[in-house]
């Protein structure tokens, strides 16, 4: 019920710039995650469409901000006075999905730029930014940059999709990078680093989609391998790889642990 001796037409907390600037000191981590996420998105953008920067510079740009980004989110998901070298922390560690980020960017700082590799880091960086974004214009006003408001509506309708493609990107790299080392744009043990991110990927508690995407692969190649018109060694071929893969993923218990 509302305050009686609150003044007419008062609803709710003052908005507008004083409470912009409140709501930044009340929420200094997050605030900076939503700028360094957007930083992402403008690097991934200036890479790809390079008018105003090196595309290369931008390229290594994008992977520094998602490097940033992935601690500050270890840094609120693992408070300092819990850090330690323990087997228990280690497991604990390579749980969060900001840890795997954050891996992540360690591996690709030295290897040729590639549109594929800020895949995964733009569409989580979009999603995530959008969503902070809503509550950055709710801040101001609720009236305040519909436009800006219509654009992040449409990414959040978009964000089953925006995680599933980014799971494909995850999954499909592999063989990208496979293919990277055999012809000299990264080093020879990168593939084998990677496997590791994508087991993470795979055994991830708080995102399944990495999971999921797998699996869906895996019923389209055995549907694929199962069509009649499909000749026989190419069949045999998908069988195979089907096969592989499966031997690679994580043991059940460690992922439903």
């Amino acid at each position: 019920m509302a305050d009686q001796n609150s003044p007419a037409g008062e609803t709710g907390p003052p908005k507008g710039i004083p409470a912009l600037k409140a709501h930044i000191i009340a929420n200094k981590v997050d605030v900076a995650l939503w700028g360094i996420r957007i930083l992402t998105v403008l690097c991934t953008i200036g890479y790809v469409m390079p008018l105003f920067n090196n595309p290369v510079s931008a390229f290594y740009k994008a992977l520094l901000a998602n490097a940033a980004t992935s601690a500050l989110r270890l840094h609120q998901r693992i408070p300092p006075r819990e850090i330690s070298l323990s087997r228990e922390f280690l497991a604990r560690f390579f749980l969060e999905d900001s840890a795997h980020y954050l891996f992540y960017s360690l591996i690709f700082m030295n290897v040729a730029p590639n549109l594929l590799i800020l895949t995964p880091i733009f569409l989580f960086a979009l999603l995530h930014a959008a969503s902070y974004s809503l509550t950055i214009l709710d801040t101001l006003g609720q009236n305040s940059m519909w436009v800006a408001r219509l654009l992040i509506s449409l990414v959040e309708f978009q964000s089953r999709n925006i995680l599933r493609a980014a799971a494909l990107a995850e999954i499909v790299l592999f063989p990208v990078v496979a293919l990277m080392a055999l012809f000299g744009y990264c080093g020879l043990l990168t593939p084998f680093v990677y496997y590791y991110f994508v087991t993470w990927r795979y055994a991830s508690r708080r995102n399944p989609y990495t999971r999921n995407t797998f699996r869906e692969l895996r019923v389209l190649a055995e549907r694929g391998a199962a069509r009649p018109q499909l000749p026989r060694a190419l069949a045999s071929a998908l069988r195979a790889a089907v096969q592989l893969v499966c031997r690679m993923a994580p043991p059940t218990e460690q992922v439903h642990q």
